[in-house]
């Protein structure tokens, strides 16, 4: 396993708190609508919105399809839990009936210390909401810092690869492979990307889904 992170005291992830939303007319939420459920590490903390790597992420789709309306509803907040997002998903999951659903949520429990059977029920809960709908799933896999104990982050981490072998879902292994413990491309804190690395991120994305976005 990758080591993720420096080693560091505790520190929350994203204690901004801020949300981020690419809003859009709600009759845009159709066939090509794609939903980012996040915490600070998608919500493009200590950066604007639009240099996130869920608008790179519009970009490419646009790329891929240019004749498809693709619009990309970043809906991840910065110091999100997956107890946060089991609350918020089914309101989201009702008004933009995205067609494709990008989780990525939990380290902020981790980083927490919570009991990653509470974690695993939780993403558990979200990737079963959002089936019920019959929209498609991609778990985004996060790691945690060494300094947690391999009894810890070693489940912890496993925990994404387990849940998508289970629901039969997408599979992100590590959104912040080839970024994670580079001192270049994470931010003073050592836990958040920085902007060059959004494209990293978006890359790491694009290889693992390049066919989940089919019909």
């Amino acid at each position: 396993m990758r080591h993720f992170f420096k080693l560091f005291t505790f520190y929350f992830i994203g204690m901004a708190g801020a949300i981020g939303f690419l809003w859009t007319p709600f009759s845009w939420a159709q066939e090509n609508t794609v939903l980012v459920m996040g915490d600070s590490l998608s919500a493009g903390y200590g950066m604007s919105l639009d240099q996130a790597w869920p608008t790179l992420l519009q970009e490419k789709l646009h790329e891929s399809n240019p004749k498809a309306k693709w619009q990309v509803i970043n809906a991840s907040v910065s110091g999100e839990t997956t107890q946060g997002g089991v609350r918020r998903l089914p309101a989201l999951l009702d008004k933009f009936a995205p067609r494709w659903v990008l989780l990525e949520l939990g380290a902020n429990d981790g980083l927490r210390g919570y009991p990653i059977a509470n974690i695993t029920a939780n993403l558990s809960a979200m990737i079963e909401q959002v089936q019920m709908t019959g929209a498609n799933v991609a778990v985004l896999g996060i790691q945690l810092p060494p300094n947690y104990g391999a009894r810890y982050t070693d489940p912890f981490f496993a925990q994404y690869a387990t849940l998508a072998k289970k629901y039969d879902t997408a599979l992100v292994p590590f959104l912040l492979e080839n970024v994670a413990g580079n001192r270049e491309l994470m931010q003073a804190d050592g836990l958040h990307p920085t902007l060059p690395a959004q494209s990293i991120i978006i890359a790491n994305v694009w290889q693992h889904l390049d066919d989940f976005w089919l019909p």
